[in-house]
């Protein structure tokens, strides 16, 4: 069996690499290759643009890919086949963070343009074309949908009245003198399968187990462990300080008057918790890094 997987190259691509990496699969990206070696003999790698990505697997090129939400919809909107294409889970991660990105509508800060409305029978510069006019036809606004090809928040107010891109900060629309006037979808990355890939038991047993790893991956982004020792008589105050992920596990020392507490906490939180547990008494801290955390 050979799971021919799609890894979105681009600005997914190093995102994406490392994460699998996180998740106990390494990806070995040649600059002259567009299929990338990967230390598992059952898949078979192709890297292939997001943009693209639900095409080739509703085509079969491709058994699974992982893209985001936003050109799943763009796919489904246009010719190609649907209801061939099935989400095996929700990865929220990005080219610079673990977070969603939102495609917005910007349009010049020093403009009267303030809302959809305003831009009737205007030219709207996008790469996000069809779920662009989608929205537009929701607002019921008549307006000219133009593909770009990229460097799309230079455009207004010369090449295009408003755009319609992609931010995670909003900072380079800012930069750019653009004022966001409304969200018109939020997107993450999916692992996405064929469903006649799906039928294939080994495949899809194949493919839920990679969801699982990279998903505990995520989960374990920012994370980090900690233990210590305590006395018993300490305990209370110590648990008081943690805010674990459930609940911290307990486990007696072989001195009857000491417990070892172990438990996952937010590693930006860590450098003003650790003195806090030196102060209620607890000893042999230890921080140590997490790479995955099945939920």
């Amino acid at each position: 069996m050979k799971l021919k997987l799609g890894i979105p190259k681009g600005s997914l691509q190093d995102s994406t690499i490392q994460l699998f990496g996180r998740a106990g699969f390494n990806l070995y990206v040649s600059s002259r290759s567009y299929f990338p070696t990967i230390d598992d003999p059952e898949i078979e790698c192709m890297l292939i643009r997001a943009q693209e990505m639900a095409r080739y697997v509703s085509d079969g090129v491709l058994d699974a890919g992982l893209t985001g939400r936003d050109w799943i919809e763009e796919h489904e909107l246009g010719d190609g086949k649907t209801g061939v294409v099935e989400s095996i889970v929700d990865l929220v991660y990005s080219k610079q963070s673990f977070g969603k990105i939102r495609w917005v509508l910007a349009a010049p800060e020093d403009s009267n343009i303030k809302s959809a409305k305003d831009l009737d029978g205007k030219t709207i510069a996008t790469e996000l074309v069809r779920v662009t006019r989608s929205y537009f036809k929701k607002q019921g606004v008549n307006v000219k949908v133009e593909f770009s090809w990229g460097a799309t928040e230079v455009k207004p107010p010369t090449l295009a009245d408003a755009i319609v891109e992609a931010t995670e900060t909003g900072s380079t629309l800012r930069a750019n003198r653009l004022r966001i006037l409304d969200t018109v979808m939020e997107s993450n990355t999916q692992l996405i399968a064929n469903k006649t890939a799906l039928a294939d038991p080994a495949k899809r047993t194949k493919l839920e187990n990679i969801a699982l790893l990279l998903k505990a991956a995520i989960e374990a982004q920012g994370r980090v462990g900690l233990m210590l020792n305590v006395r018993r008589e300490n305990l209370k105050a110590i648990l008081s300080l943690l805010p674990a992920l459930q609940r911290p596990t307990i486990s007696g020392l072989s001195d009857e008057e000491w417990v070892a507490v172990n438990t996952i906490v937010e590693e930006k939180t860590v450098r003003d918790l650790i003195p806090r547990l030196k102060a209620a008494q607890a000893q042999g801290i230890v921080e140590y890094p997490l790479n995955k955390i099945v939920l």
